[in-house]
């Protein structure tokens, strides 16, 4: 991944140059509040502005007169001249004395400092490369090193899944049987410390039985609610396209809103909250496939493909030496991050700094699947603020607080693949929504 561009700082903003704001003038401690040259004071608004010096003059004065000789230097208490000369011999200070105070400017550069720009205020969010950002950026790299001990052969999802929780996204895992769809999920949440709750989605599944109900408790003859397995950190949904759409929909404002309601009363999920929902793309019996207003609410959709050779001979040898998938702790998963460094890394994300150009990038490569005759469907503007997020996200792993093209293009697919909708003529030909998409990667020119 290459870097390109001029950096700022940590912060985005630009460093000032020194001594550009001089310090407004301290009154001399040791006299008195009256004038100096026993006239009184004119107000601040008559001082006139320095007149700008021509360059193509010397040094000489402007209006063809010679300048007044510099009055003697009359150094005050304190060692501290009061007329902007330098003393002639500093009057040593006691330990106890106050502070000498500043020389005092004269009246063009007040007026010239007051009509300068005030400097930008600094966010008080943690900045991408402060020492807590650095520490959850370590910690959660090493998310990916403790699912590996259990899940052979699939980093690129445990890091969609990190950047997923970086973004406060939901994914969607699709992937043949066996692949450890589910064994990956239970051993991101043992290494990131979260709590867990798994549904099996089923054709006679409720909403209810997700998002909870109403219990009448016949000792105090009132309705109580029991919260339902969505009140958890991280929910895996697994086989969510075998559910009727019904319980499907009771997902859709837990997943946007992060919150559920119940008999016209708004219940908050705790933070942070991501659906991790799992599907099978090859048996279509008996099941619902998502509608496209759901799938929009999904961040990432995974594709976790089958091992490669080495891969699955190390599987083999896992499991001959007596690994158990349903007993993590006996695998040496351990929690390595929080909630805490999830909270710091989330607020270090939002200070990757995004140039327009790339921003403009961005817009370009949604409006290109728009425009894309393959598609009956493009990518809506969530689409671009998610592919913006995820992106800012990887940006932030990859220990940078600046967003480049490549980042974009290396989370294009995964957030946009499950956004388009093919053509049927498209689909019976053979071409997929992954190939189409990086037609047009291609072709979208990248600023430089």
């Amino acid at each position: 991944m290459t870097e390109s561009g001029a950096t700022q700082d940590q912060q985005g903003f630009s460093s000032l140059p020194a001594g550009e704001y001089p310090t407004a003038p301290a009154a001399d401690q040791g006299r008195s509040d009256g004038p100096r040259d026993g006239f009184a004071p004119a107000p601040a608004s008559e001082f006139p502005t320095a007149p700008t010096a021509d360059p193509s003059q010397g040094s000489g004065p402007q209006d063809g007169f010679a300048p007044a000789p510099a009055p003697a230097a009359r150094p005050s208490q304190g060692g501290v001249p009061q007329d902007g000369f330098a003393p002639t011999q500093p009057v040593p200070s006691s330990p106890l004395s106050p502070p000498p105070a500043p020389p005092i400017a004269d009246a063009a550069t007040v007026v010239a400092t007051a009509r300068q720009p005030l400097a930008p205020t600094r966010p008080a969010v943690p900045a991408a490369s402060t020492p807590e950002a650095l520490a959850a950026r370590q910690a959660l790299k090493a998310v990916r090193t403790e699912v590996a001990k259990a899940v052979v052969g699939q980093d690129a999802a445990v890091t969609g899944m990190v950047i997923a929780l970086l973004s406060q996204g939901h994914v969607l895992l699709e992937g043949v049987p066996g692949v450890a769809k589910t064994l990956l999920v239970r051993a991101l949440s043992a290494a990131v410390s979260l709590e867990t709750k798994r549904v099996q989605f089923t054709p006679d599944l409720m909403p209810g039985d997700i998002t909870g109900s109403l219990i009448y408790d016949a000792r105090t003859a009132e309705f109580s609610f029991r919260e339902g397995p969505v009140f958890t950190n991280l929910l895996l949904a697994d086989e969510i396209n075998r559910t009727p759409p019904k319980t499907q929909a009771a997902l859709l404002e837990a997943m946007e809103e992060k919150q559920v309601s119940v008999d016209g009363e708004p219940r908050m999920l705790p933070t942070p909250f991501l659906v991790a929902a799992t599907q099978n793309p090859l048996e279509f019996e008996g099941t619902y496939p998502l509608p496209e207003a759901q799938l929009d609410r999904f961040l990432l959709k995974l594709v976790l493909p089958l091992p490669s050779r080495e891969d699955e001979i190390m599987v083999l040898q896992r499991h001959a030496q007596g690994f158990d998938p349903r007993d993590l702790d006996a695998a040496g998963v351990k929690p390595v991050a929080g909630a805490e460094q999830l909270a710091v890394a989330r607020d270090a994300v939002r200070q990757v700094t995004v140039a327009p150009e790339v921003l403009a990038y961005i817009a370009d490569l949604v409006r290109a699947t728009r425009a894309s005759t393959a598609f009956d469907v493009g990518v809506s503007p969530r689409g671009a603020t998610a592919l913006l997020q995820a992106s800012r996200a990887w940006a932030w792993l990859s220990g940078r607080d600046y967003l480049l093209p490549d980042d974009v293009k290396a989370l294009a697919k995964p957030v946009l693949r499950h956004r388009v909708r093919l053509r049927p003529e498209m689909e019976l030909e053979g071409v997929s929504a992954d190939s189409v998409l990086d037609s047009i990667l291609a072709a979208v020119v990248v600023p430089r």
